[in-house]
């Protein structure tokens, strides 16, 4: 009986120390994003442990080209039921890859008139945040429309996709395509537990995400080196006010112990300078691996 109690209360002590540890993270958050000229959105879920805190985590903020992990999940769920093959060839059109916007495709192959595999669109638009790579993929899929109404039958609805990456050349529309931090998180757990896709492509989206080349002085400085982080992130331009809708960076972090965490961190309506912003996003995440490696 004794040892029972002694259980126990080893346990209400536990919990109370881990409640007062993310108090005290929770703190070191806001004294990080106080006084910044943009508004904050973080959620944190610790996958193992269950951990979860947020600030404005249900605000509805801009998602930019965040919303690429969404449109890479429907497009997987196809691969899932038979419709797409990963080594299944579409011909792109020259006048497909457009000027003026992000992408390395249209670098590598500037007149166009190409066969791509839907794994390469996938890597272009995943790892390398490629517009045109990501319109080539909403138009195989149907529009915005059908990766929202995916992302709805998955059981998410603070998730709105409206438009495409073209259509976000107008500034309006910038804000259109929203999320609010905690359903991000919700979704990265659901995809990390494979309740989304299977087994082989829930592996093959993660691993495109780790190989994510943008952002590296976002969420991957605010870790230690070699930290495995499966990330996607998302930046507006600004507009003739020096304003800029949205920089975000979401993803899921492995520690060292083997246990993840997820991650969400959206800015919106921004008038920090660029790098500012960045070391706010890297400050958060820096702040986070410490609360869950306990330094």
């Amino acid at each position: 009986m004794k040892n029972i109690f002694l259980i126990i209360t080893l346990l209400v002590i536990n919990v109370q120390l881990k409640a007062q540890s993310t108090l005290q993270l929770k703190k070191q958050l806001q004294e990080i994003i106080a006084q910044k000229n943009a508004t904050v959105g973080i959620s944190i879920k610790g996958i193992a442990d269950k951990d979860t805190l947020s600030i404005n985590g249900s605000l509805k903020m801009p998602m930019m080209s965040v919303f690429k992990f969404h449109i890479a999940l429907a497009a997987l769920h196809q691969v899932d039921k038979g419709k797409l093959r990963l080594n299944q060839k579409f011909f792109i059109k020259k006048d497909e890859l457009l000027e003026d916007t992000w992408s390395p495709m249209r670098d590598d192959y500037p007149n166009g008139n190409i066969y791509l595999t839907l794994d390469q669109l996938l890597r272009y638009t995943v790892s390398h945040s490629d517009n045109n790579g990501c319109d080539i993929l909403l138009n195989l899929l149907g529009g915005p429309e059908k990766v929202q109404d995916f992302i709805r039958q998955q059981g998410f609805k603070d998730i709105t996709i409206k438009v495409n990456e073209q259509q976000m050349r107008t500034w309006d529309n910038l804000y259109l395509n929203t999320t609010t931090p905690i359903a991000t998180t919700l979704l990265l757990e659901k995809f990390y537990h494979g309740k989304i896709l299977k087994k082989e492509t829930s592996s093959y989206l993660y691993q495109i995400m780790v190989e994510t080349s943008r952002g590296t002085t976002w969420m991957k400085a605010g870790l230690p080196q070699g930290t495995e982080l499966a990330h996607r992130t998302g930046i507006s331009n600004t507009n003739e006010q020096n304003l800029r809708a949205a920089m975000n960076d979401i993803g899921i972090v492995k520690l060292p112990n083997g246990h993840h965490f997820t991650l969400s961190i959206y800015l919106m309506n921004i008038t920090e300078k660029r790098e500012d912003s960045e070391k706010l996003i890297a400050d958060i995440t820096e702040a986070t691996w410490k609360y869950f490696t306990g330094n």
